[in-house]
């Protein structure tokens, strides 16, 4: 019997699905620029936009690499959509990217753009080095990470083939993106409200707030997209991603979209939740049909 609870154990700690997150070292997080971040306004921790790198077990990887940004209404990085999320990638064989982005009320857009962006650009410039696929980089964001997921979906660009910085030469299109209970849209009615004043301020200009309300930016280009919301999540209305959804399929984009009947918000991986954690499982399918896991 001891043999068999000891295989069992074993099974637990390598099978997909079962990591232990508080378990795995963190990695250390290496600054995107090598000066200051464009706009900077001072040298502190909050000043440093970071990328943190899990490798995927080289058994197990599949080359496929995805930019994690977390949620927190761009005031704060919620861990459990940061390192858990890079840890259970590992798992399914992707290398896991954490960044750090900059945040509200000291920065506003295009602060976070340009960090998303740089990080998408770091990981195709250092792709050999880190055993990446540069054609196989994509995002996943929660919340109001969703919503810079969303935004880097809709507001990319294909490089600058003569950048003094080589890095800018990248593309910082991601090849699919994932949201999770995103925040979409910076309309009223639809718009989580902390979000929308931490990225644009206490009065934003109506033309800026359409520029980043993503649900109108779509176009053919915006990459395959996997969605998942609550029905009656408290906090981001589900509408936030049924109108992306609905633009995806205007623009003939590929998409996938899931919402839960119920739940609430902030959820991760739902490692609690029977029926939300499901959504772990259904994306894992999807990056299969998109060939970033095997």
């Amino acid at each position: 019997m001891k043999r068999i609870a000891h295989l069992a154990l074993l099974l637990c700690s390598v099978l997909p699905g079962h990591a232990n997150a508080q378990e795995v070292a963190r990695p250390t997080p290496l600054p995107i620029w090598s000066g200051n971040a464009p706009g900077a306004l001072g040298q502190e921790a909050i000043d440093v936009p970071t990328i943190s790198v899990y490798r995927a077990p080289p058994s197990i990887a599949t080359g496929a690499a995805i930019v994690i940004c977390p949620g927190g209404s761009y005031q704060n990085l919620a861990d459990h959509e940061g390192h858990a999320i890079a840890v259970w990638l590992n798992t399914i064989g992707v290398t896991g990217i954490v960044l750090k982005y900059r945040l509200g009320p000291r920065y506003h857009y295009p602060s976070q753009l340009q960090d998303v962006a740089r990080a998408i650009r770091t990981v195709r410039a250092r792709a050999t080095e880190w055993g990446i696929d540069p054609t196989r980089v994509g995002v996943i964001g929660f919340s109001a990470g969703g919503h810079l997921a969303s935004t880097i979906a809709t507001h990319f660009d294909g490089g600058d083939p003569v950048a003094v910085d080589s890095v800018d030469r990248f593309s910082s299109r991601p090849d699919i993106a994932v949201l999770a209970y995103p925040v979409i849209s910076m309309m009223e009615g639809v718009t989580h409200a902390g979000s929308k004043r931490n990225l644009l301020g206490t009065s934003p200009a109506p033309d800026l707030v359409n520029l980043l309300s993503n649900e109108t930016q779509v176009t053919a280009g915006t990459p395959p997209t996997f969605l998942f919301h609550t029905a009656d999540d408290p906090v981001v209305p589900v509408e936030n991603a049924t109108r992306f959804a609905a633009a995806l399929r205007a623009a003939k984009v590929p998409f996938e979209i899931h919402v839960f009947e119920h739940g609430p918000h902030g959820v991760g991986l739902a490692p609690n939740d029977p029926v939300l954690h499901e959504w772990t499982a259904l994306l894992q399918n999807w990056l299969r049909s998109r060939h970033f896991v095997r």
